[in-house]
């Protein structure tokens, strides 16, 4: 599997969203919507691009957006409630170092059936499968908001 900027920034604007979600019953933060460029500027993204992730994000039901000058865009459900490999899957497809191996799309060589690799890759398939699928945006809004606490400084 290979994360592409598209699947990477992708996971970056969830990530993004996640970190301002408040529950109120419409999954907007307190302080109002997420503007495309704040995401743009903390995340590194350029906004057309940006957009055009919004708009895949978007359509599958991960975010939902409001129009206006006090406009923006946030999650439709809670981060705890999306997963990693959801993500992954959308922006990248499958999973599987090698397609022979693929639940989605697999093309198997003559050598399938005798080839010492299969049980390696499948193997590495299903403990990839097995991390994304078990880690939501809140696990990793979680992990974020601990590396952003300002270690003690100690040099001279």
């Amino acid at each position: 599997m290979k994360i592409t900027f598209k699947g990477d920034y992708a996971l970056k604007i969830l990530l993004d969203l996640s970190l301002n979600y408040t529950d109120k019953g419409t999954g907007i933060n307190s302080k109002g919507l997420v503007r495309i460029k704040e995401i743009s500027k903390r995340q590194d993204i350029p906004v057309k691009y940006l957009e055009q992730i919004i708009l895949i994000l978007k359509g599958a039901g991960y975010v939902r957006s409001k129009r206006g000058p006090v406009g923006g865009v946030y999650l439709a459900k809670p981060p705890e409630k999306i997963k990693v490999g959801e993500i992954v899957r959308l922006m990248e497809g499958s999973t599987s170092p090698i397609s022979c191996v693929s639940r989605t799309a697999p093309s198997k060589c003559g050598f399938f059936r005798r080839c010492p690799f299969v049980e390696m890759w499948t193997e590495i398939r299903d403990f990839t499968n097995k991390i994304i699928d078990n880690t939501t945006f809140a696990d990793i809004s979680e992990k974020a908001g601990n590396m952003s606490v300002k270690s003690p400084d100690y040099s001279i």
